[in-house]
């Protein structure tokens, strides 16, 4: 299959979060199994361009129609660690991308879907038709959009499009002025519960709502996280729609880079160790109280490494420091806030502990020392809100540092308690808490605590369970390859317009209203084979099937690693 990856990052080298990470892992995965995956990403001023291999020109102008004109750009081509990518360019007096990071600005939303019609003229222009665009959060959820809209009738009616959310908190709320600037026009069309209208506020438009209601299959980071994010709060005001789109929606757990996070071969500590031989892993623990000035001593070591905001848990990261230090622990804390008050906070903390030999706060992030402390703690903490997959836990287990964490999102998915788990007991690997209360991060670290220090073999299993256990992307990429085969293998063939009886749409669609709203009419008939009730016979059980499966899917202990 060819897949177009439309993304706003990529690891490494455009990289402001967990997104970039899944989108280098998966296309890997994807091209590893023999599919051709091309990435398309902004051209960033601030990418690490020293990651690029043979950046040149592919396209040299690129005319992107914006507002009532156009936007030159250039499209680049070179190779991120054997990844195919293209970068839009444009030449605009907004500057889009050279601002020297990539978020953080008023306009974001114009950035952004100016970036998604880009990318759609880029594929149209240069003749690339890949059978699936898989698209990633409100930065490119206008694609799937304008595809169904527009560029479908301009020479793309084959592209099926996934959309994957990785985080609902940020949804591209606007108002109508990206109608104007996309061609989309016709406020009053969109302006409609059934396509963008936001559903918290009628006056505004959600381009994420828009990714849900015109992509063909969607899915979210983990399973346990599809079903909060449409039957809990947890959805951000798109639950409804989510419900809506029920039969076209699943989660997908994220898996990580074993090539990177992988104890055997890590470049960054210094002793390797594997689930037979783990004595390396007390080099490493070693390694770290010097690096770190921790006194040494029969301690375990709790650590947290993440961002220091509310989604995370501060106050219950806040108080796990301190309770852990008073049962004797040593504690270990890497991470940053971009909200000013915690970052405050936690400086103000890294000076009251400064000189305590049990405890170290590192306020920022080091990417070396980070392996280190993965490494070389024995206990991970992990007290989140909301944590739609969440890396580190499967980062822990990896490296046999046992997760501590809250029932919620990814974590549930991926984190079995030792006690209470209904798993058989070679698949359990941490311990999990239900409540957002100091006391109950108390007794999770308590149980953890007194298996280290009274049964210290039974602890060892618990952290050789984690480091068996698969979460490389494997599992995940084949998911994904079973949602493109299926959205790929039921292409309709070209709708005719029977009301307005027009074959092509231009780029002035305002000037369409009929033809418009005759489009809308058969969006159902258009996607069939995903749309609930009107699918044909034997296809809803196929839906059922692959999205069970999606849900469902064990990590054995165990699985033979394809790397």
């Amino acid at each position: 299959m060819f897949v177009a990856i439309v993304a706003s990052e990529c690891a490494p080298v455009a990289q402001a979060g967990g997104l970039g990470e899944v989108i280098f892992g998966l296309s890997r995965e994807l091209e590893t199994r023999g599919h051709a995956v091309d990435i398309i990403l902004p051209k960033y001023d601030c990418m690490r361009y020293d990651h690029i291999y043979g950046l040149s020109v592919a396209f040299e102008d690129l005319p992107v129609p914006w507002y009532g004109g156009s936007i030159h750009c250039t499209v680049w081509f070179g190779f991120v660690h054997g990844r195919r990518c293209f970068f839009i360019d444009p030449h605009s007096q907004d500057e889009f991308f050279n601002r020297g990071q990539l978020y953080g600005f008023y306009d974001d939303v114009m950035r952004f879907g100016f970036f998604s019609k880009a990318a759609l003229e880029f594929m149209l222009r240069t003749n690339r038709r890949p059978d699936v665009i898989h698209c990633h959060d409100w930065q490119s959820a206008l694609v799937p959009v304008l595809l169904f809209e527009i560029y479908q009738h301009i020479g793309m009616a084959d592209q099926r499009v996934c959309y994957t959310i990785h985080n609902f908190a940020h949804q591209g709320v606007t108002g109508e002025s990206i109608l104007w600037a996309t061609g989309l026009n016709r406020p009053q069309y969109f302006f409609d519960d059934l396509r963008l209208r936001d559903n918290g506020n009628h006056a505004a438009l959600n381009l994420m709502k828009g990714g849900i209601v015109y992509s063909n299959f969607v899915t979210t980071v983990s399973p346990r996280h599809a079903w909060e994010a449409m039957n809990t709060d947890q959805g951000m005001g798109l639950g409804h729609t989510l419900y809506t789109h029920r039969g076209k929606f699943g989660g997908v757990l994220n898996g990580i880079d074993y090539d990177v996070w992988n104890p055997e071969i890590d470049r960054l500590i210094p002793t390797h160790y594997t689930a037979r031989e783990l004595d390396g892993k007390y080099a490493v623990k070693d390694a770290l109280r010097e690096r770190l000035w921790l006194r040494k001593g029969l301690k375990p070591i709790l650590a947290y490494v993440g961002r220091l905001d509310r989604q995370k848990g501060v106050e219950l990261i806040h108080h796990a420091i301190f309770y852990a230090l008073a049962r004797g622990l040593q504690v270990v804390v890497m991470g940053s806030s971009p909200e000013p008050a915690i970052s405050a906070h936690f400086w103000h903390l890294k000076g009251l502990l400064n000189d305590n030999p049990d405890c170290h706060l590192e306020i920022g992030f080091d990417v070396e020392l980070s392996h280190l402390v993965y490494a070389g703690a024995d206990m991970m903490l992990l007290p989140s809100i909301f944590e739609p997959c969440g890396l580190s836990q499967m980062i822990a287990l990896k490296y046999g540092t046992v997760p501590i964490v809250r029932a919620v999102g990814g974590l549930v998915d991926t984190v079995f308690d030792r006690d209470y788990s209904d798993r058989p007991p070679s698949e359990r690997n941490g311990y999990v808490f239900q409540h957002i209360d100091n006391m109950a991060v108390e007794s999770a670290l308590d149980r953890a605590i007194d298996l280290w220090y009274t049964q210290p073999v039974e602890f060892r299993e618990l952290m050789v369970n984690g480091m068996r256990q698969d979460h490389s992307w494997a599992d995940p990429g084949q998911h994904y390859v079973n949602i493109y085969q299926y959205i790929a293998a039921h292409k309709p063939a070209p709708a005719a317009d029977e009301r307005g009886g027009v074959e092509a749409l231009s780029e002035t669609i305002d000037e369409q209203q009929g033809h418009a709203d005759a489009r809308f009419d058969n969006r159902d008939a258009l996607r069939e084979p995903l749309a609930g009730p009107s699918r044909p016979d034997g296809a809803a059980k196929r839906v059922e099937a692959l999205r069970e499966d999606i849900a469902t899917s064990p990590k054995r202990a165990g699985s033979e690693k394809r790397r």
